[in-house]
């Protein structure tokens, strides 16, 4: 990796070095092909990075992107990467009040008869917990499905209709999840952690009829066929580091603190210019990878902005370090409820409640969000501060960057509102559990879309890029192209997508970066 010029002349020009354009390098490095990769910042990894955001203290975190699923086990092996994930040992913690009646819907992992009792005691009976088993059951054959072809080119949607059950593609794929929710379950509490899923970076009812949150949704509970989300040991930046360490060793070009100012398409290859804080730089490639998002490279190829159509994100990620993990009301381990995704405020009528909220131009009260306790996986990211200390990481749902635009105060309004969220779980106000940083301030920082965009240059914040899409193709798509045919083209033969924004992008899962690399190698 290195600061310095580039060559003149490349097979392939990646722009941007999130951890997808890392895949794409690596791959292309690896057949034999020069590459060379063009980073904006200091530094590669783009959302999938780990700091130190508090001064004085060890522990480094994630600011934006935290667990992970749908990177592929085949990816992995492919590349070489010295990475382990491991699993969470919860599943999921809810805690519920019913009247004089309060407790928390503890899912494991595996689940047993501790979850098979959690749902008892919530709902008074077992056929919500059948029910649970059911649909998991038929998602779970549907992600067995949909997996494997994700490092495949394109399937038709009707080749992947045809292999799935026709209940669980309509419930789905063709209805909105919302009434499939409605339909399969009964009780408030259970409705909202199946629909939670659906909504991760997401602003939609979940009656939506774009079925948005449907594709949110899929993606959640898919990958490597299991659709589990793990931690990666060291954090998300040993991810990203290891593929930036697999990229160079094959053979590719690193360069930081190049930003890209504009691509030039041709019939053979294309031109990117790019400034080095000094001076201007030009580079040629006979194919030229976008690892930035779609919104963005019309701007690069010049096409100019289109503001009616940028895309806009919708959610606040808080980040904490405590000196010790809070009691809850309840009364369960804190070591087993944090463990997992913990829901706050999550029921079903409450998510559609603030989505109402939020579309009305209002921060919603009580804010719905989860959080996670990556520390208790994997305490290695704590540095010496290992043992009481824990990190945190709160993410909230149904906030968007409007809500932001439109109130300078709502950040803050945000902010108090997901920590009431969370204290009304507690036993203890997580204000008396925070550590302090080297200036005795509290450790907490909280993240909206405008500081995404602004920190990352993801148009509007939106951590997908865009909106997701469903990761096959229309029965009457086009397929003519390699491009095309891997779900990477643009309207350029020499540009394309390798980042969050192509067909069966989204997430940390290097699926844009590998696709773009077989298109390519197809291609070339």
């Amino acid at each position: 990796m290195n600061s310095g010029n580039a060559n003149n002349s490349y097979d392939v020009v990646v722009v941007g070095g999130g951890h997808n354009a890392l895949v794409s390098a690596a791959y292309l490095a690896r057949a034999g092909l020069s590459v060379v990769v063009l980073e904006r910042l200091d530094h590669t990894g783009g959302a999938a990075v780990s700091v130190e955001p508090f001064a004085g203290q060890p522990a480094r975190l994630s600011r934006y992107s935290y667990l992970v699923s749908l990177m592929p086990e085949q990816l992995m092996a492919d590349l070489g990467l010295d990475v382990r994930l491991v699993s969470r040992t919860t599943a999921s913690y809810t805690p519920w009040t019913r009247g004089e009646r309060s407790g928390g819907l503890l899912v494991e992992r595996p689940e047993g008869e501790t979850t098979r009792a959690s749902f008892r005691d919530l709902t008074g009976g077992d056929e919500e917990y059948a029910a649970w088993q059911a649909f998991y059951a038929e998602v779970g054959r549907l992600a067995e499905v949909v997996a494997p072809t994700l490092m495949q080119p394109l399937p038709l949607e009707r080749e992947v209709r045809a292999l799935v059950d026709e209940r669980i593609w309509t419930d789905v794929v063709a209805e909105p999840l919302g009434r499939t929710i409605l339909s399969r379950f009964t009780d408030d509490t259970v409705r909202g952690v199946v629909a939670t899923d659906a909504l991760i970076g997401t602003f939609a009812s979940m009656e939506d009829p774009s079925l948005i949150q449907n594709r949110c949704f899929l993606y959640h509970v898919i990958g490597n066929g299991t659709g589990e989300w793990r931690v990666p040991v060291g954090g998300m930046g040993a991810v990203t580091d290891a593929l930036a360490k697999a990229a160079v060793e094959a053979g590719a070009e690193i360069v930081t603190g190049a930003g890209v100012s504009a691509i030039s398409p041709g019939p053979d290859g294309a031109e990117v210019i790019w400034h080095d804080g000094v001076r201007e730089h030009s580079v040629t490639g006979r194919r030229v990878l976008s690892g930035v998002a779609p919104w963005v490279l019309r701007i690069l190829l010049g096409e100019g902005e289109d503001s009616e159509h940028k895309p806009a994100g919708s959610q606040l990620k808080i980040n904490f370090l405590l000196d010790r993990l809070p009691a809850l009301k309840s009364g369960v381990d804190p070591e087993v409820a944090f463990a997992g995704t913990l829901h706050l405020a999550e029921d079903y009528t409450q998510l559609e409640a603030a989505y109402a909220a939020a579309v009305g131009g209002a921060v919603p009260d009580p804010m719905p969000g989860e959080v996670y306790c990556h520390s208790l996986s994997d305490p290695s990211i704590l540095g010496d501060r290992a043992g009481s200390a824990h990190t945190l990481t709160y993410f909230g749902l149904h906030t968007p960057a409007g809500l932001f635009d439109a109130d300078p105060g709502a950040r803050e309004t945000a902010t108090r509102r997901a920590l009431a969220s969370l204290n009304a779980v507690l036993a203890e106000p997580i204000e008396d559990c925070l550590a302090t940083d080297a200036e005795g301030r509290p450790c907490l920082e909280a993240k909206i879309p405008q500081d995404i965009e602004k920190d990352l240059a993801m148009p509007g914040g939106h951590i997908f890029h865009g909106d997701l899409e469903w990761p096959w193709s229309p029965n009457r798509a086009r397929l003519d192209t390699p491009a095309q045919q891997w779900g990477v083209q643009t309207e350029h033969d020499t540009v394309l997508l390798c980042g969050s924004g192509a067909r069966r992008g989204g997430a940390v899962s290097g699926l844009g970066g590998h696709n773009a690399a077989q298109a390519v190698l197809a291609d070339l």
